[in-house]
């Protein structure tokens, strides 16, 4: 007879009892996934969270309560367990998953390793310390009434990066600070303003004019002498934007004549930018009239009505900051109704002076509560009537449920058993909610789990620099964190190191500086995440407008041929277990990506790959939460901002891809 321990054969309630698990995050998914772990028999928790309580937490959250606003999620989510489970013991972390304490020796002391976390740069992350560490990862998401969960396991299934998801759309600084075009490229300037303004300043944030713009190509000292800014409303002075608004009190006449008066007749004076497009108009606080009256929220106010939402705005944030006292700084809330009115104004104002039409509050919703505020994500395509995905308590709690379903099937050695599970919002042809896949094995083409991970990037090598291949590319794209590059070039030329001050000269130069071009073959190792990446350089002169670079493909049979000097490749298998180390912590984006359902109840017959490969008559495709457009690609989970990662107050709407 099977002796039961509550539900549980006692051998798998003894297991749960000794076994080390490791919860990455405590948002909504987080806090339903710690109550299941305790009040299944799991004694031994470590969870890890960097972001705060917040208000608008509280609806769905509930391990947290309103005394416990501002504190750290993952302490007061182990505080609340422990209450009605005192046996557990829990550990908590309010730190990045992505700090370099937290590296591939830190991963192999768990068991099992259980995602709830809130964008993409984080997951690649784990996923790839799993990998390393060679440690059964469970990934989850929600997105409203839908979620998913999936089994992640080195050499038997896909990672979570196995499939290609779409890449976010950036936009080059030059084109921010200089020649926006479209209505999204004035939303990230406002962001930017902000976060330079009120918040931690970010050099990658500026707002003012880039001088450095390739485009341009002017002398400085002519353009200077021609540059006629206003002595009395503010100079511009090359300094940091925060201490000459602190140095103006936050005047926000003062703020208003530099941002859209003197630094546009700044950006004139480059004359080549004005060629070929149509220049800015400079505004003039003491010139502009009153022609704008009515709703607030609803009505596009003329010029005057967002100067003087500008100027109510800057007020209410300059006392924001005085109530916190000298240094403080402001962090960006998507329900602070000043931050808004702050990003309206200067957006709009940013539109009228280069000719774009001007929104209002209210089409702007969707944009700053919802999207842009996760960082570079494209905005634009059907955002602009679209709603927020609304954060569903239910939904966090089967997803919840469902992971702890598959980890013990995990610890109960039935590996073999675990399903990619999806979460519907309405019943499917079998009348089913919930649809579980078998799961997929590794793609041969993934860049993360390959034997030989591989990739094609084309891009301009005498317009690319160093930095960028560094940040945009490796970092952003590929989800290194401390890359280091060597050319294979016959010579081991190294272009990138990770360790500081050894290649920071290589930074501005551009990549044909180093005999880069066509064909060219450069070796990627981030040796804190115990990752290595070949890049094949694919030249090309002139990409779509806005793009910096495009991978082209992540199979070696698309890389263009190798220069006749490269060294013979050597074999490269990531996750080797003798070369751990750390990671590094940096901030990301969070992101949204299309959403699939796939009306299917097959188990033993079908894979997640192939139910998401039905025909239109058994699926469902949702178009994605930020573009509206819709993918073919099997059913994923995601959520795109890091920095560790950066979040926001929806930290559990995580779409599917």
């Amino acid at each position: 007879m099977v002796q039961l321990v509550g539900s549980l054969r006692k051998e798998l309630a003894d297991i749960l009892s000794t076994s080390k698990v490791l919860v990455v995050g405590a948002g909504g998914i987080g806090c339903e996934l710690l109550k299941n772990l305790v009040l299944t028999g799991f004694k031994n928790i470590e969870v890890i969270d960097l972001d705060t309580i917040d208000v608008s937490n509280l609806n769905r959250q509930f391990l947290f309560q309103k005394k416990h606003v501002g504190k750290s999620k993952a302490q007061v989510a182990k505080e609340s367990v422990l209450q009605f489970c005192p046996s557990a013991n829990i550990t908590a972390y309010h730190d990045s998953i992505m700090n370099p304490d937290y590296n591939v020796e830190f991963f192999r002391k768990f068991i099992l390793v259980m995602n709830a976390l809130d964008n993409r740069a984080a997951r690649n992350h784990v996923n790839r310390m799993c990998l390393a560490a060679d440690i059964p990862l469970i990934e989850s998401g929600t997105a409203g009434y839908l979620g998913q969960v999936t089994v992640i396991k080195k050499g038997m299934t896909e990672c979570y990066e196995c499939q290609p998801k779409p890449a976010q759309k950036t936009f080059p600084g030059c084109t921010i600070r200089n020649t926006p075009s479209e209505p999204i490229h004035c939303i990230v300037w406002a962001k930017y303003l902000f976060n330079q303004l009120f918040g931690e300043e970010d050099a990658d944030q500026e707002v003012s004019p880039d001088t450095a713009d390739p485009e341009a190509a002017w002398n400085l000292e002519e353009a200077a002498a021609r540059a006629t800014a206003s002595e009395k409303d503010g100079d511009i002075k090359r300094i940091s934007t925060k201490e000459w608004a602190r140095s103006t009190r936050y005047d926000p006449i003062k703020l208003f004549n530099k941002l859209f008066k003197d630094d546009i007749m700044y950006l004139l004076t480059m004359d080549k930018l004005w060629k070929k497009r149509k220049a800015p108009t400079p505004l003039d606080w003491q010139q502009l009239e009153n022609s704008g009256s009515g709703l607030k929220d609803q009505q596009v106010l003329g010029v005057w009505g967002y100067c003087q939402l500008f100027q109510h705005s800057v007020d209410t944030l300059r006392l924001q900051l005085q109530e916190k006292g000298e240094g403080a700084e402001l962090v960006w809330d998507k329900d602070d109704p000043p931050a808004m009115d702050f990003v309206t104004a200067a957006a709009n104002l940013r539109m009228h002076i280069f000719s774009m039409n001007m929104k209002s509050r209210f089409d702007w919703t969707y944009h700053t509560r919802n999207t842009y505020y996760e960082l570079f994500v494209d905005l634009i395509v059907s955002a602009m009537a679209g709603n927020i995905i609304p954060a569903i308590a239910t939904t966090n709690a089967v997803i919840a449920g469902l992971i702890v379903l598959e980890g013990l099937k995990i610890l109960s050695g039935e590996l073999e058993s675990c399903r990619t599970i999806f979460l519907n919002k309405c019943p499917n042809l079998r009348k089913k909610l919930l649809v579980p896949c078998i799961l997929d094995p590794p793609s041969t083409n993934c860049y993360v789990c390959a034997s030989k991970p591989e990739v094609t990037v084309k891009l301009n090598v005498h317009k690319t620099t160093v930095l960028s291949l560094q940040d945009r590319i490796l970092k952003e794209r590929f989800g290194m964190v401390a890359p280091d590059v060597q050319i294979e070039d016959g010579k081991g030329t190294i272009l990138i190191s990770s360790e500081e001050g050894e290649t920071e000269a290589n930074n501005s130069k551009f990549l044909n500086d180093f005999g880069i071009r066509n064909g060219s073959r450069l070796q990627a190792d981030d040796f804190l995440q115990d990752y290595t990446l070949l890049i094949n350089v694919l030249h090309i002169e002139e990409l779509e407008r806005d793009v910096e670079f495009e991978v082209v493909g992540e199979a070696p049979d698309k890389a263009p041929p190798p220069q006749n000097n490269q060294e013979e490749v050597n074999s490269i298998t990531n996750g080797n277990k003798d070369s751990a180390q750390p990671s590094t912590s940096s901030k990301a984006p969070a992101e949204d990506d299309d959403v699939m359902i796939v009306d299917s109840d097959e188990e033993e017959g079908a894979s997640s790959s192939s139910a998401a490969a039905a025909t239109s008559s058994t699926k469902r495709k949702h178009s994605d939460a930020e573009t509206g457009e819709t993918s073919n690609k099997r059913p994923r989970m995601d959520q795109s901002n890091a920095a560790a990662a950066a979040t926001d107050d929806d930290d559990d709407i995580i779409a599917l891809d």
